[in-house]
């Protein structure tokens, strides 16, 4: 099985996936791949976790086809049994500390956080990265946490540099625009989670990389 080491550049423009059933899944996901997309997250909440295994198996060929990264969300088994690159987790998901344990220690294990609790929280577990959200409404996620928008993650920002703490890359989540690309980067988000966006405007992913000059 082929390894993803540790010390990978992230990508700046995270794609988590979209659809219902699994073919609406790996089509969204190969449609993301051709794009460009370089960084994959693998969420499907409908399907059951031998299913999600399944999914999981046909996408990974097709990530190391396009050379990307591919994180399953929730899932820890299933990441270390196809040996993805890492996993993402949720806030009332696996511990990270378990996690480590389970994984080997060049996987990237990436955390949700609402707030600047949870930020800090995280820091502490010591997660690779953060998915900090949502920046504003988004209909992909049932039980929505309150909405940051960009003054929340400002504050968090500075919170973070005024107190010189050191952090892992904070990526942006949740109800994202185009217009928000920008003013993100200005406060000091590392990168971007998008959904929606991508699902039904893969060709954005060149356009952000081509204007924002995210390309690593």
């Amino acid at each position: 099985m082929t390894a993803y080491p540790k010390n990978i550049t992230f990508s700046k423009i995270q794609y988590i996936s979209q659809g219902d059933t699994a073919i609406e899944q790996e089509t969204n996901i190969n449609n993301a791949l051709q794009a460009g997309a370089d960084w994959i997250q693998l969420r499907w909440k409908q399907g059951t976790e031998d299913e999600v295994l399944a999914l999981a198996r046909r996408i990974k060929q097709h990530c190391l086809q396009h050379s990307a990264t591919l994180i399953i969300n929730d899932y820890l088994h299933i990441a270390k049994t196809i040996d993805a690159a890492g996993v993402h987790l949720g806030l009332t998901d696996t511990d990270i500390q378990e996690a480590r344990h389970v994984l080997e220690p060049h996987k990237i294990i990436g955390g949700t956080a609402n707030n600047i609790s949870d930020v800090q929280q995280r820091i502490t577990e010591n997660c690779d990265y953060i998915g900090l959200g949502p920046l504003r409404f988004t209909a992909t996620k049932n039980n929505l946490s309150p909405i940051l928008g960009l003054t929340g993650y400002q504050d968090i920002v500075y919170h973070l540099k005024n107190n010189g703490q050191n952090y892992p890359p904070i990526y942006a989540i949740g109800g994202i625009t185009l217009d928000d690309i920008v003013p993100l980067q200005d406060i000091g988000i590392y990168g971007i989670a998008l959904s929606s966006l991508i699902t039904v405007h893969p060709h954005y992913i060149q356009e952000l990389k081509n204007k924002l000059q995210w390309i690593h």
